[in-house]
């Protein structure tokens, strides 16, 4: 049975919808946390504190991290072995696949973007907060408890705020066709229902980006205009 799953076509789509779920999961989660920030630093700081210091919130956060990661992983195995059993038909298929979305033809380089995007995150927030906290001393400038006072200082770099607006729609290109087609693996495939998921799709993935886009911006005015919220 395991081996099914893992060998046949519907087994690893199944897969791929099911660690889906521990993605949407995962941003909706760091998106309404991070929301916080833009109406009150201090309780943003709060957050991060309860998160830090309770063990359920931590084994929480790291379940959905782990099936995150394990999707990333897995969609790269998946296409590095389509792009293998298929060879140069795959050239062939893209010339007839017009009818396909932009999204679909390019997962693997919106795969890219976000496995490039993850990294720039870590660096930035695991590495000089979290793992900060865990080896007892400040890297970067700011101590880990002040977790308001370095996403600001974060954002105040119009660069980076940008680099990561292109990871968010990175993000926003991938839910809108990986959300849908999670439903239509699990069976939720007829027309009417398809059209629907499409719709919920472009739907989720926009308010994804807008959630997480409207915190960037917001640091980086807290950090440069202050009078202007």
């Amino acid at each position: 049975m395991s081996n099914n799953l893992f060998s046949s076509t519907i087994g690893r789509k199944l897969i791929m919808s099911i660690s889906g779920l521990f993605l949407v999961l995962f941003l909706l989660f760091h998106m309404a946390m991070n929301m916080v920030a833009i109406f009150s630093l201090e309780a943003y700081n709060a957050v991060c504190h309860f998160l830090g210091t309770n063990w359920y919130a931590l084994a929480g956060t790291m379940v959905l991290a782990a099936g995150f990661l394990f999707h990333i992983i897995y969609a790269f195995i998946l296409t590095r072995h389509n792009l293998a059993a298929r060879g140069k038909e795959r050239y062939s298929e893209q010339k007839r696949s017009g009818n396909v979305s932009w999204a679909s033809r390019n997962m693997f380089v919106i795969g890219v973007i976000i496995v490039l995007g993850l990294v720039m995150h870590l660096y930035h927030f695991w590495y000089k907060m979290q793992f900060a906290e865990l080896v007892g001393k400040e890297i970067g400038g700011f101590a880990w408890a002040d977790g308001a006072g370095y996403l600001t200082s974060v954002f105040a770099n119009p660069v980076v705020v940008i680099l990561y607006i292109v990871w968010f729609a990175a993000f926003w290109f991938h839910l809108t066709h990986g959300f849908w087609s999670a439903f239509h693996t699990i069976g939720w495939n007829n027309q009417v229902w398809l059209n629907r998921w499409k719709c919920i799709a472009n739907i989720f993935a926009t308010i994804i980006f807008l959630g997480f886009a409207a915190v960037v911006i917001a640091m980086y005015f807290k950090a440069n205009c202050a009078a202007c919220i």
